[in-house]
């Protein structure tokens, strides 16, 4: 029986694509995956917005913007 919940899956997400899961948290992500609709959508999202920013030129936010946005995105529970 697979234990991770759709939260647990969001959080690792990002994890996954760098490929930095443990082989047993991967294949818990991979069995999530193949049984939840919403996370499968919710993943291909992540994948096409990563995609898409690495299109922007990264001269185009200031580094104290940028500075403040991975902080805003870091303290969201």
């Amino acid at each position: 029986m697979n234990d991770l919940d759709c939260r647990q899956f969001v959080e690792q997400v990002t994890t996954f694509l760098e490929g930095d899961l443990g082989a047993d948290a991967e294949q818990r992500f991979i069995e999530h995956l193949a049984l939840c609709d919403g996370c499968d959508r919710y993943l291909d999202q992540i994948r096409q917005t990563t995609q898409a920013l690495r299109d922007l030129p990264a001269e185009g936010i200031s580094p104290a913007a940028r500075a403040n946005l991975l902080n805003a995105f870091r303290s969201r529970p």
